[in-house]
């Protein structure tokens, strides 16, 4: 496992860090997301990512629990606040009193006295700035977060977030967009503005929520089990844009290029998006263990110009670029 700075802390994290969005709590049982954290651990990963409303609270307590026992200081865990956690109107967003209830229900959950990254899930058009910042600099000040990060923020927004952060002296260190070699939104803005204010990406979906895996075939129906079909834990509805027929077919293209390299399509994928020198990690996501040690044949992948040339040509057609859709309200994470 190679492991990459985030951003321009001295904190170092596993290049393949395992997530359970989906997964923990809603589409697979505890056995079998527990057993998958372990393939996770097995595999050298040690940097773990959550947030508050996944499973309604259950994917953070099942993560806790897969990590019961670890050397704390061995690990990195990171989860999220802003998504609706409850009835209340106050149970959302990142105003002050979400944050500071929000951070003391997942340690609670996780079984933690503290996180190595605490994440804006979203920007929050209806709380000021300041005062979400000044939240997590209460909470980086108390010691129940060591870093702070930020989701599917804009550039505009990040360098606002980080300008605060500066002068409340508190480090922002990460964004977590989705990225993949079909979704390159963040290359036009988000990424050169993070280069330049010191903050790395930790991307999402880097396989495209399945689609770059090959499994799904054009015209045919999706395999049994698989996200298109998990209506559970509403994958299939996340999926839904990507099951086009176009898309599809270009994907099927990716297989000679993975087979001539000797690796899975989505070993392929998530070097793809490694070659991203401003991607601190790739979060993987897995139902099964041997996902886990798959994808992790990622790190230390590097893709010659000429390979990844032939993989940009292939999709251009369908790869989503557009900056503008970087503000995204839904879905999370």
């Amino acid at each position: 496992m190679e492991f990459r700075h985030l951003g321009h802390s001295g904190l170092k994290i596993s290049e393949i860090t395992y997530g359970n969005w989906i997964t923990h709590g809603g589409q697979v049982e505890a056995d079998a997301a527990i057993a998958c954290v372990r393939a996770a651990l097995d595999a050298g990963i040690t940097t773990f990512d959550t947030a508050d409303v996944y499973a309604g609270g259950r994917a953070e307590t099942v993560l806790g629990q897969a990590l019961a026992g670890e050397r704390r200081s061995g690990i990195e865990i990171f989860s999220k606040v802003y998504w609706p956690t409850g009835p209340g109107a106050n149970d959302r967003g990142l105003s002050r009193k979400h944050v500071l209830e929000s951070i003391d229900a997942s340690l609670t959950r996780l079984g933690t006295d503290y996180l190595d990254l605490y994440q804006a899930h979203r920007y929050d058009y209806e709380t000021p700035l300041e005062e979400t910042m000044l939240a997590f600099a209460d909470v980086v000040r108390s010691g129940k977060a060591l870093y702070i990060g930020v989701s599917e923020w804009r550039a505009d927004e990040i360098r606002a977030g980080k300008a605060l952060a500066d002068e409340l002296k508190i480090p922002l260190v990460s964004n977590q967009p989705q990225y993949s070699a079909l979704h390159r939104v963040i290359e036009a803005e988000v990424i050169p503005a993070s280069r330049e204010l010191g903050i790395s990406q930790i991307v999402f979906s880097p396989i495209a929520q399945g689609v770059l895996t090959g499994k799904y075939q054009p015209g045919a129906e999706p395999p049994a089990g698989s996200r298109a079909t998990d209506t559970k834990g509403g994958g299939a509805n996340m999926i839904a844009r990507l099951m086009d027929d176009e898309v599809l077919t270009r994907v099927q293209e990716l297989k000679p290029i993975a087979d001539e390299l000797g690796m899975s399509m989505a070993t392929l994928a998530v070097a793809w998006v490694l070659q991203e020198e401003n991607v601190a990690a790739a979060i993987i996501g897995a139902s099964r263990p041997e996902q886990v040690t798959d994808n992790v044949k990622a790190s230390g992948v590097t893709l010659d110009a000429e390979v990844k040339a032939r993989i940009d040509e292939v999709l251009a057609p369908v790869a989503v670029t557009d900056p503008e859709l970087t503000k995204s309200p839904d879905p999370r994470p």
